[in-house]
């Protein structure tokens, strides 16, 4: 089988036109996830500074809970918006479960930093937990909204 002269600029543009129609999606993703990162960090650092000074973890559940369903609501109805599933409980049962495991990315890292490596002051906890778990965690949901949790059944099924 031989490839036509033209080929690889053919698979060129063909990437081009997707990385250009995926652009608004990022850019909406990354909105929708920098007023859930404020709602997280701000939480946490509420909760970590008053009521859970001790409970870092807790704190950190806490936070991530209540971003989550900022996210949700914001990614449904903003980034996913034309792609989104008509069963509303299905969808947020699977976005519940993707950010359950952003969540255990985030919580890893914070337990990893806290307790194993001994790293306790509050700037420690945040870069561990809001800075290396955050963009770890951030790619997981991406991949996990895009591929798994805002699926229209035509995708599903192509």
């Amino acid at each position: 089988m031989t490839l036509s002269p033209s080929a690889p600029f053919l698979r060129l543009s063909r990437l081009a036109t997707a990385v250009r129609r995926a652009v608004p999606q990022l850019a909406a993703f990354g909105g929708v996830g920098l007023v859930a990162f404020v709602v997280d960090v701000g939480g946490y650092n509420l909760l970590r500074s008053t009521v859970m000074s001790e409970q870092v973890i807790w704190a950190k559940v806490i936070s991530v809970s209540v971003a989550t369903g900022v996210a949700w609501l914001g990614h449904r109805y903003l980034t996913f918006r034309r792609t989104r599933r008509p069963a509303v409980a299905k969808e947020l049962l699977l976005f519940l479960l993707a950010n359950g495991g952003g969540l255990l990315i985030a919580a890893g890292c914070l337990f990893v930093s806290h307790y194993l490596l001994g790293f306790t002051s509050q700037l420690a906890d945040n870069i561990a937990g809001n800075v290396v778990g955050l963009i770890l965690g951030t790619v997981f949901r991406y991949l996990t909204y895009r591929f798994l949790v805002f699926r229209t059944p035509q995708e599903a099924t192509s």
